[in-house]
């Protein structure tokens, strides 16, 4: 059932002024999923879904069928089968890029994949891991896992600590980072840290907790949504070989309620763009460039796992201020947000097992 709705939301008010006479419409796409994590579109406008315990879904023509040839998750704590992004170039390579936990020696780790879709949509060809983090580690949290194609046709991998704080501030692992690799897994000589004795060459920036949503500005800039502690959710906008603090310093607290580290600033650190307090669990995050909604044009979507919304922030050149809120039963745990062919936005809805998208009639 289709929800007709107006951006004059009483519940908005203390936000900037909403959008005058803009009426949109929030519909069902897929229904009866299984803890969504990430979505992509195909050329035909069919859809990719992955799903946390390892199912990577085609839905077509109101059809959702599995394809064939996943990897193999350990679908334990925030692991599992987690971001999907086709390149550019899809049309002729048909190639697919999958983010998942792999099991490894110490526990669990970050890794990406890379495959071919077959030309019949059934089934991946060739899959192989093109990164793996190292060393990995026990436990299931903070996986990260965003995936962006940079200009350059580079892939930007978001990673998170994995529970382990101080890793995000040891260069010698991968925790806490954002990778940046070549779609073959080799390193680009153009990172940050090439040559540099003790220190992992894939990585473009560290210090950061769990970064969970990811994408490019019109320039080509890559911002973040990343879990803080209590009160520290952040939005980063991403410099090369640039330290984001954690966990050193945050705008938040422990869940104990204590200090983190010696502040909320630090020479040689940087500053978020944006913080939220309370913190809304960020999860995906589109910067919007289509045609559908032109007075959007610019802006940043962010869902919120925690507090069933998206964000809707305005870009103010290196910072970001939440303007607005789109809060609704569809908006129910907001997993990942993407921009459709047409301009139209689609999201997941971990709660309600289901991909919607908001669009114009």
């Amino acid at each position: 059932m289709r929800l007709a709705l107006t951006f004059l939301f009483l519940a908005m008010t203390f936000l900037a002024a909403p959008i005058a006479s803009a009426q949109v419409q929030i519909a069902p796409v897929v229904n009866g999923l299984d803890q969504p994590w990430g979505i992509a579109h195909l050329p035909d406008g069919s859809l990719l879904i992955t799903e946390k315990a390892g199912q990577l879904l085609h839905f077509k023509d109101g059809t959702l069928r599995e394809i064939a040839g996943a990897p193999d998750v350990d679908d334990g704590g925030q692991g599992g089968l987690l971001d999907i992004t086709l390149p550019r170039d899809f049309n002729t390579s048909r190639k697919v890029f999958l983010s998942y936990s792999k099991r490894q020696s110490r526990g669990a780790g970050t890794a990406l994949a890379s495959a071919r879709l077959s030309d019949d949509g059934t089934r991946l060809e060739g899959l192989r891991d093109i990164f793996v983090m190292a060393p990995g580690s026990s436990g299931g949290r903070h996986f990260g896992s965003r995936i962006v194609e940079a200009r350059d046709g580079t892939l930007f991998l978001t990673i998170g600590d994995r529970g382990d704080r101080p890793a995000a501030q040891d260069r010698s692992t991968h925790n806490g980072t954002i990778v940046r690799i070549n779609r073959d897994g080799s390193i680009p000589a153009s990172n940050p840290f090439v040559g540099q004795s003790n220190v992992r060459a894939e990585i473009w920036s560290y210090g950061h907790r769990n970064p969970q949503g990811a994408g490019l500005d019109e320039e080509g800039t890559l911002w973040t949504a990343e879990h803080g502690a209590r009160g520290g959710d952040e939005v980063n906008r991403i410099r090369k070989g640039a330290n984001f603090g954690w966990p050193v310093i945050s705008y938040g607290r422990h869940y104990s309620g204590a200090k983190i580290g010696e502040g909320t600033a630090k020479a040689g650190m940087e500053q978020p763009a944006y913080y939220w307090d309370p913190s809304i669990a960020p999860s995906g995050l589109l910067i919007y460039r289509g045609e559908m909604f032109p007075e959007w044009r610019g802006d940043m979507f962010v869902g919120s796992l925690k507090f069933d919304y998206i964000s809707r922030l305005e870009l103010r050149g290196t910072g970001a201020q939440e303007v607005a809120q789109i809060k609704t039963s569809e908006t129910d745990r907001v997993r990942d947000i993407i921009e459709g062919p047409d301009g139209s936005i689609w999201f997941i809805s971990v709660g309600n097992g289901a991909v919607y998208k908001i669009f114009r009639p």
